[in-house]
Parts: C-alpha cells; sequence; structure tokens
C-alpha cells in the first residue's frame, strides 16, 4: 500500500495504491491524517484501490471526521464498483461527495 499526495488548484489530492485492510488500514491512516487541509479541499483517489476491508471502512469515516473537525471538505474519486456499493449498503457514501475524475473532483471543491 502506497499514498501519495499532491496540490492542484488549491486541492489536496491524496492517491492511494493497494488494498485497505486490517493491516494497511492504520499505515494509510497515519500517512494520511496529516494531509488532511484546515479549512480546505480534500480529494482521495481510490482508482488504485482494489479492495476495501471493514477497518478501510472505518479509516475512510475517521478521515471524514478528521476533515469536518478542521473545516474541510472531503470528495472520493476511483471507486471500484464493488467498494462503492459496500459504501452505499453501509451508509457510508452519506458522508461523501463521489466524483467521477480527478477533474471533476477539483471542479467540483472550486465551485
Amino acid at each position: 500500500m502506497t499514498v501519495t499526495d499532491r496540490v492542484e488548484q488549491g486541492v489536496t489530492i491524496v492517491a492511494i495504491e493497494g488494498e485497505l485492510d486490517g493491516k494497511s488500514a492504520p499505515e494509510a491512516q497515519q500517512a494520511i491524517v496529516p494531509l488532511v487541509p484546515a479549512d480546505g479541499k480534500l480529494l482521495i483517489d481510490m482508482h488504485g484501490v482494489p479492495y476495501m476491508s471493514s477497518a478501510g471502512l472505518r479509516m475512510m469515516l475517521l478521515l471524514y471526521r478528521q476533515a469536518v473537525a478542521k473545516g474541510s471538505v472531503v470528495a472520493l474519486v476511483g471507486l471500484s464498483e464493488e467498494i462503492e456499493d459496500t459504501m452505499s449498503a453501509t451508509g457510508f457514501l452519506d458522508f461523501f461527495t463521489v466524483v467521477g475524475s480527478v477533474a471533476s473532483g477539483i471542479e467540483l471543491l472550486n465551485a
């Protein structure tokens, strides 16, 4: 699992590569939480995440809560159909805006 970040047009983009499971989710959390901007915009790119367990869902909820606490907004991009279905069934999509591409995420967050 790898986490990379960059800033484009005032949006912090965090790309996750690899499975988010019981072993990798805590590592991802440690890498991503410090990247959550204060009063900013966060786009989590999950194109490289083929699988997410309940530990990954918990990590996503924690990221959402951290962002809200810091006054930031969060959007997700690149969810696989399976992950999107799981997040929808468990109510997690109620917390996030899901976009189809990084470009549309930047546009939405900057609107």
